[in-house]
């Protein structure tokens, strides 16, 4: 593939030479460190580096060509091609090097604040019910058919995302479930993309740190709905319970269905029956109905679930593959994740980082009627400090006995973290523990537990690292429960399911 071919559709800032159109192509890459012969670099300005200063080096490697918004450096010698946006460029060079793979295969995008990672477990567990061979990128990891790929980013970048979607497409696989992060669509990580169906899960604070404001956040967000750099999705699933869910816009060739509780929703569930063993229930979509048996717990799974059937739904599933597609799906890991020991109360791992997940997770906690709820939590440093105070206060309503610790504190000092969440911690009398060191705090969390609590481990969920000021080291919440439980003496029931 030459490089007109490549940049076909790319906005330039200026027309290619007809002699530089003509010049191969065989790789694209935005890290220096993998250019080969005839690689086209891209050259991004990063909040830490900026793209330009290797430019040369890719050169030297053998570029063809680099690729940048910005202007070259004064003394760069080599072909240097300005386009109007960076990462929209290499997303477009990307689907065109690819040769389109998202039009042979049908993509879910699944966007919102809480509940993607399950939405989209869940969605591909439908599509491998019925039979596919899929493809999951999310928050967790990434799975291409049977392969299991470390995750960088909840959506990577568009390069790598067409890497995959084209080793899907030459395994003979036809379905790709994606989380899309605001971070992504904002970017334009996906810019060109050509989805078959996208969710909406719900909007709450949360990347405000980048996004600023809610307003942004949410545009952001309808950026998936509404098609950037390509068509509207074919079908839409928005939960009509959530109020900028209710805002959110589509394409007018787009048929859209909205899930919920309340009569507004098209797709609803009905007879709900929760217990520690899963959820039991009916949804209703207009004639057909879908008999619910799930290993997941609450009722935030209860709109995971219904957002997962209205995709099955979207692709011509029958009512039983998405049902057996639901049940096969047991568990997320850092979900609501249990850590069973054999000990006389429950430990659960769970993601929750913002107020309104844990908010969520604490309530489901409760409907299971515990004698008390425990939690410890920690808030992330470098990262939105308005709602540092507002999860403190979330978890003192909410919880028996609260355990303030350190996350992923990063630049900022953890005391100066945790002092931000006791503003709001102290606005309620709630007993509290306040323990820096996050190991510490999960024994003495356990050692507060009592028979018949449920100890909530938030913040990491499926994290296997803590990142500090100065390194990165590993730290996995439901490792070191699992110990220090052991370190007690407690072991395993031989019927006992992690």
């Amino acid at each position: 593939m030459n490089l007109g071919e490549v940049l076909a559709g790319v906005r330039l800032r200026r027309p290619l030479a007809a002699e530089l159109a003509k010049l191969p192509v065989t790789s694209l890459e935005y890290d220096s460190r993998r250019v080969k012969k005839d690689a086209l670099f891209f050259a991004f300005s990063g909040a830490r580096a900026d793209g330009r200063s290797f430019a040369m080096q890719a050169v030297n490697a053998g570029a063809v060509a680099v690729a940048s918004e910005m202007a070259a450096p004064g003394d760069f010698q080599g072909n240097w091609i300005e386009v109007a946006h960076g990462r929209q460029a290499l997303a477009l060079a990307a689907r065109n090097f690819f040769n389109r793979p998202d039009e042979r295969i049908a993509l879910t995008g699944i966007t919102g604040t809480n509940g993607k990672t399950t939405t989209a477990y869940l969605v591909d567990s439908i599509l491998r019910a019925a039979g596919n061979t899929t493809a999951l990128i999310g928050t967790i990891e990434y799975h291409l058919g049977g392969r299991v790929i470390p995750a960088v980013n909840t959506t990577p970048e568009s390069l790598d995302l067409y890497r995959l979607f084209a080793e899907l497409d030459e395994m003979g696989g036809k379905f790709a479930t994606m989380e899309v992060s605001s971070h992504a669509l904002a970017l334009g990580r996906i810019y060109g993309a050509h989805f078959h169906t996208a969710v909406f899960t719900n909007l709450t604070r949360d990347h405000l740190d980048f996004h600023r404001t809610m307003e942004d956040y949410f545009a952001a967000k309808q950026l998936l709905f509404t098609g950037t750099g390509a068509p509207a999705p074919r079908f839409a699933a928005i939960n009509r319970d959530d109020e900028y869910g209710a805002r959110i816009k589509t394409g007018a060739e787009t048929q859209t269905v909205w899930y919920g509780m309340g009569k507004d929703a098209t797709v609803r569930a009905r007879h709900i029956s929760s217990s520690f063993g899963g959820l039991r229930f009916e949804v209703q979509a207009g004639s057909d109905r879908i008999n619910i048996e799930s290993a997941l717990i609450g009722r935030i799974n209860v709109y995971n679930i219904l957002a997962a059937c209205c995709a099955g739904l979207s692709y011509g599933l029958p009512a039983d593959i998405i049902a057996r597609g639901i049940a096969q799906c047991r568990a997320v890991p850092g979900r609501f994740e249990r850590v069973d020991e054999g000990q006389p109360f429950v430990v659960v791992v769970d993601y929750a980082h913002t107020d309104d997940a844990l908010r969520n997770v604490i309530s489901m906690a409760r409907s299971l009627e515990p004698k008390r709820v425990v939690t410890l939590f920690g808030c992330g440093g470098d990262r939105d400090r308005t709602k540092r105070p507002i999860m403190g206060q979330v978890a003192a309503e909410l919880s028996d006995f609260v355990v303030l610790t350190s996350d992923n504190p990063r630049s900022e000092d953890p005391i100066d973290i945790m002092n931000d969440v006791l503003v709001g911690l102290r606005r309620k009398d709630t007993p509290c523990l306040v323990e820096p060191d996050r190991a510490t705090a999960i024994r003495r969390a356990i050692e507060e537990a009592r028979p018949g609590d449920i100890l909530i481990l938030a913040g990491k969920g499926h994290e296997t690292y803590q990142v500090l000021k100065d390194r990165t080291i590993p730290f996995d919440d439901r490792e070191v429960a699992r110990e220090v439980l052991r370190g007690f003496g407690y072991r395993p029931r031989p019927d006992a399911s992690q």
